[in-house]
């Protein structure tokens, strides 16, 4: 086997390689998109659950008594203020 040969098989099998390891770039690129969505998607249902829990809390303490209505009362108090701030930023 001459030099010139030698070196056709090397760059073929790099040229090989080189095509492999795009495949498997690519691949790991769509797994990538894929978990990235999943993570959206969970943190979305995260923060959906820390709301019902909160709002859960909120009617425990109502039903509960009257201290834990009063801290209630304040938290909807702060909620509603917040509401209030976002409005007006809004309507700017």
């Amino acid at each position: 086997m001459t030099e010139l040969e030698t070196l056709e098989q090397t760059i073929q099998t790099l040229l090989n390689r080189y095509s492999s390891l795009q495949n498997d770039y690519q691949a790991l690129q769509e797994e990538n998109e894929r978990q990235r969505q999943e993570m959206m998607r969970t943190h979305s249902e995260l923060v959906t659950l820390q709301e019902q829990h909160k709002s859960l809390r909120i009617a425990k303490a109502l039903a509960g008594d009257s201290e834990q209505q009063e801290n209630a009362k304040r938290q909807l108090t702060n909620i509603i203020a917040q509401i209030d701030r976002a409005l007006e930023i809004l309507k700017k």
